[in-house]
């Protein structure tokens, strides 16, 4: 239970939770809260969810609770401003796609999914002045954000103070056993267990796990950062993506993203740090076991030998998307380098296309572009490529 966990509190308190229940054969309520501030989950949401899959699998009560209402004001923890509100209907369409993304990896007949409007969203304003009344202003700016944006003069609105309070009211309202949350989210859970005090409830135990640093290694894992990987990318992206990481961090997701046992991995780590064995045998091995997680093995098999042909023999993908263009959106055969980027989809606009075109990450019939002032020649079965991954073929349709 303690692999890939930063920190417990308390520890001693989940012996007695785990041995009350074993004894009294009452499982224990255990929570996760997750808003839906972006439609799609990549591996740093799933170092937490596979926890929560543990105590499932222990015959343990799981509770992943939606946070639809508090999605609205949006958490704002590690935040230097107010965070821009997200409308009712923002939330309901990116919670839409959470359910049929947890279920790869929790039993969907085993979860509550349950959306914290539920409660938070029927409280009276009584209700909601007697919930404040169980936290102090002098408490809240002891919070490391909140306390640098006072200090510095920065505003805070009063309805960010809320959000701590309605996480934690989460807790009273299942009447948590435990909480997990990543170590970002200290400050909130512990506001669970307090407030869980406050209305007689046994208080929960905190299970933190670590933030995964996403692809650039620096970072955590982020879809803004575009540093991330998705659970539902195509297996030959994501082995693309995993084979991408830094060798310092091949040990960090073995750990984090995958069953391999603890002892395996220790060997692994030896290797690594004595130069007995080449990085790139590890990291398809990792890149294996992460793609056979979320897709299948023989899947897996596919991404690798894909992988080897592309990369390691600098072949062009067999299967790559083939992209319509009509002779009418040319000018004498050309296209502005920017359009013919931004047509191709492989990025996700022209502001996209004109940073990739600046690094230098496009290639056009393996010819480098580095100009965005230029008209390209279009032609019949012509490969665009972004970056190392990322291919297209031009489809001219007269």
């Amino acid at each position: 239970m303690t692999r890939g966990i930063s920190d417990i509190i308390s520890e001693e308190g989940l012996k007695e939770k785990l041995q009350k229940s074993e004894k009294t054969g009452e499982p224990l309520k255990v929570k996760l809260g997750l808003d839906p501030s972006a439609p799609d989950i990549h591996l740093g949401h799933t170092v937490v969810l596979r926890k929560l899959k543990q105590f499932q699998d222990l015959g343990h009560e799981v509770y992943l609770i939606i946070g639809d209402f508090t999605g609205r004001i949006g958490d704002p923890t590690g935040k230097s401003e107010t965070r821009q509100q997200l409308t009712e209907e923002e939330v309901k369409k990116n919670a839409r796609t959470y359910r049929e993304q947890f279920i790869r990896i929790l039993d969907s007949e085993k979860t509550n999914l349950v959306y914290n409007s539920e409660w938070l969203g029927k409280m009276d304003f009584a209700e909601v002045i007697e919930l404040s009344s169980k936290y102090t202003v002098a408490r809240m700016l002891e919070r490391e954000d909140f306390n640098q944006r006072y200090n510095s003069g920065q505003s805070i609105s009063i309805h960010e103070f809320f959000y701590p309070l309605m996480q934690g009211y989460d807790s009273v309202a299942i009447e948590a056993d435990v909480e997990l949350g990543g170590t970002d989210q200290r400050f909130n859970l512990l506001v669970g267990r307090n407030l869980q005090r406050e209305y007689g409830q046994d208080p929960q135990v905190i299970v933190m796990t670590p933030l995964l640093e996403g692809l650039d290694g620096v970072n955590k894992m982020s879809k803004s950062l575009d540093n991330y990987i998705g659970i539902t990318e195509a297996p030959e992206e994501m082995y693309g993506k995993v084979m991408s990481i830094s060798d310092d961090l091949i040990v960090r997701y073995f750990e984090l993203l995958t069953e391999v046992p603890l002892e395996e991995i220790s060997e692994i780590e030896s290797s690594l740090k004595n130069g007995a064995a080449n990085p790139m045998k590890h990291k398809k091995k990792l890149a294996r076991e992460i793609v056979s997680e979320y897709h299948d093995a023989k899947s897996a098999k596919q991404a690798e030998e894909e992988f080897n042909r592309v990369f390691s023999e600098g072949e062009l993908p067999e299967d790559m998307p083939e992209i319509e263009i009509g002779s009418e959106d040319l000018e004498d055969g050309k296209m502005w380098i920017v359009h013919l980027i931004s047509a191709t989809g492989l990025v996700d606009s022209n502001s996209e296309a004109r940073r990739m075109i600046k690094q230098g990450a496009v290639r056009i019939n393996e010819e480098k572009h580095k100009k965005i002032n230029q008209d390209i020649k279009v032609e019949d079965d012509m490969v665009i490529q972004i970056g190392k991954r990322r291919y297209a073929r031009i489809n001219l349709v007269q």
